[in-house]
């Protein structure tokens, strides 16, 4: 007779998520899995497969969720440079609190390219789900004639992704609110 499970699978993973956030991917041996998840290393392994395979749900997981938040914060600003700068300043504010953990898709990609090929695809989709999340809200605020872009909408959002992922690093550094929004505040001036 089958073992029933003891555990509901997406707390479990939403629990691995935040210590692979926490900890890195090479810093998070099987056995620190397995006590902070209370789970046995065979109900690990016959529910999320070995450790990258647990990552990689993880990590997909993470991605999935925060481009729906994304999203979901994008069509409550109706304005697009206010949303812009809100955005950027939610992102600041949540990297510069005490545990300054970072962004999981920063500190991933920091941590594991070069090297694993997998992840780099994930990545790679990521930056391309951004930008384009980033660009459609630009169109729109284009279209509406909140602003004329002085430079390609594609050009914009793609800087704004390299900012946000590039504060998310500084601010780990750097904790200075001020310092980090002058930078978002060039990036407003393009839009005009």
């Amino acid at each position: 007779m089958p073992r029933v499970k003891q555990f509901d699978d997406q707390e479990v993973l939403n629990q691995a998520m935040n210590l692979f956030w926490k900890q890195g991917y090479a810093a998070t041996s099987v056995q620190d899995l397995v006590s902070h998840l209370g789970i046995s290393r065979a109900s690990l392994y016959d529910t999320f497969g070995n450790k990258e395979q647990l990552f990689n749900k993880a990590f997909k997981a993470y991605r999935k969720n925060n481009l729906e938040q994304l999203c979901q914060f994008f069509q409550n600003q109706p304005d697009v440079k206010e949303g812009i700068k809100r955005f950027f300043e939610m992102g600041i504010d949540e990297s510069i609190c005490t545990d300054r953990k970072g962004c999981f898709v920063v500190n991933t990609t920091t941590e594991l390219i070069p090297g694993d090929e997998n992840i780099l695809k994930v990545l790679e989709e990521n930056k391309r789900s951004l930008e384009n999340l980033f660009y459609e809200y630009l169109k729109k605020g284009e279209q509406e004639g909140q602003f004329k872009a002085k430079e390609s909408l594609r050009t914009i959002a793609s800087l704004m992704f390299m900012l946000y992922s590039g504060l998310k690093v500084v601010s780990k550094i750097k904790p200075d609110k001020m310092e980090l929004m002058s930078s978002v505040n060039a990036i407003l001036f393009l839009l005009d």
